[in-house]
């Protein structure tokens, strides 16, 4: 009985996933969360880690991607590429967040398929934190009104808290994210995420080079969204590239080292 359980749970988690791995609807700014980029010296190995975690794996183009409901995760490191100079510990992004209906039922799967977790914080057991083998540091949450295994919940950033106001302004301004408060920190909203902001009591780094490169937004008009950008004074890192697809991307950089891409996508991943 078991055993039949445990693959009616997979089969549905698996179609849950094929059916919800999609991008959350756009803002009214035209903006939704789009994707993680991982360098990954082995991307076999974290592909096992986030297909165990509940993702769905693909391969659409020159990029391993695991899916999830609200993210897309991307696993490449280009030959010749430098191998990524550390994790998301000490950087802008401290860690990224999941959410799951039962965090011990979930670690307990994640275990026995080879996944190490550790305990939340204080004992906590709504709580679990996973790390790969090259420095992402991933945050499980619990909401038990959840109707599907895993979700993407949140990006915690870590700046000095005398700037905690004004990068929480200007998500708002350029991403139309809705200020708030998740817990006692500072936050705004973009649809398939929750952008947290916490005090760092020392300075962080960029992302850029780090195992977790860079983070993407997807957007409805690129060309219209990167002039309303650089009007406001944001200019782009990298200029607006067309692929024969339809689909257009840019880079972009806030004022504290996110390095951030912006795709226009003529079809979902």
């Amino acid at each position: 009985m078991k055993t039949l359980m445990s693959a009616l749970w997979l089969v549905s988690s698996l179609a849950a996933g094929t059916a919800l791995a999609q991008p959350a609807p756009p803002n009214e700014a035209g903006v939704t969360m789009g994707h993680w980029h991982l360098n990954s010296r082995d991307v076999e190995a974290n592909k096992k880690i986030f297909v165990a975690l509940g993702g769905v794996a693909a391969k659409p183009g020159d990029f391993d991607i695991v899916k999830f409901p609200g993210v897309v995760v991307f696993l490449h490191q280009r030959p010749g590429t430098p191998p990524p100079s550390g994790g998301t510990d000490g950087t802008v992004i401290n860690h990224v967040g999941f959410l799951v209906p039962n965090v011990q039922e979930a670690v307990a799967r994640w275990k026995a398929a080879g996944v190490a977790a550790t305990p939340g914080n204080g004992g906590r057991t709504d709580q679990a934190w996973i790390m790969t083998g090259e420095g992402l540091k991933v945050e499980i949450l619990e909401d038990k009104s959840q109707t599907i295994p895993i979700q993407h919940h949140h990006l915690h950033f870590y700046v000095a808290e005398s700037v905690i106001p004004e990068m929480q302004a200007w998500y708002a301004k350029h991403f139309g994210a809705k200020p708030g408060k998740r817990g006692r920190n500072q936050a705004a909203d973009v649809p398939g995420a929750n952008l947290t902001f916490t005090k760092s009591d020392k300075p962080t780094l960029a992302t850029r080079s780090r195992h977790l490169d860079h983070i993407g937004f997807d957007v409805k008009d690129l060309v219209a969204f990167a002039k309303k950008l650089e009007s406001a004074g944001v200019p782009l890192e990298r200029q607006i590239v067309a692929r024969p697809d339809g689909s257009k991307l840019a880079f972009i950089k806030d004022p504290w080292g996110t390095l951030i891409e912006l795709n226009e996508r003529s079809k979902p991943l």
